[in-house]
């Protein structure tokens, strides 16, 4: 579907339970910036609930600058913010038990390394507005701010 991904050859997945940690099972690189989707595993389906990503620059950088960067993949991942203002090792698995989610199938891909210089946010924003061109509206854990 998000054929743009594809050529991100750093990247990888993991699963990830309500019931696991997901410090412990997260295997994303702390150092590389880049995007990540969300799918639930519910009742035999897969859907894509959500996609994200790392990296801001910090104020007063230039944003062609590569170190101005920061929040790696893992941070973000592990500890950033979702929903209530609250970390996602703590209100993913409370959402999941909410929802009746079984698993999430997190995929993430480095989109800013030696080979390429994609801005993280640039890339989000693409896979939005093809997921809502195809299913007339976001992935149900993003919000339309995550276009700005």
């Amino acid at each position: 579907m998000f054929d743009e991904l594809e050529k991100y050859n750093l990247n990888g997945n993991f699963f990830f339970q309500a019931t696991d940690r997901l410090e412990e099972v997260c295997n994303a690189p702390r150092d590389q910036f880049g995007v990540f989707l969300v799918y639930a595993l519910h009742k035999g389906r897969v859907e894509l609930i959500y996609v994200g990503k790392t990296g801001y620059h910090r104020p007063g950088t230039r944003k062609q600058e590569e170190p101005s960067l920061h929040d790696g993949l893992r941070e973000n991942l592990v500890d950033g913010l979702h929903f209530d203002e609250t970390k996602r090792k703590n209100c993913w698995p409370v959402q999941m038990l909410i929802e009746d989610i079984e698993a999430l199938h997190i995929h993430w891909y480095v989109t800013c390394d030696g080979k390429y210089n994609d801005r993280p946010k640039t890339i989000k924003i693409k896979i939005l507005k093809i997921y809502e061109n195809i299913y007339g509206t976001f992935p149900r854990w993003n919000l339309a701010a995550d276009l700005c």
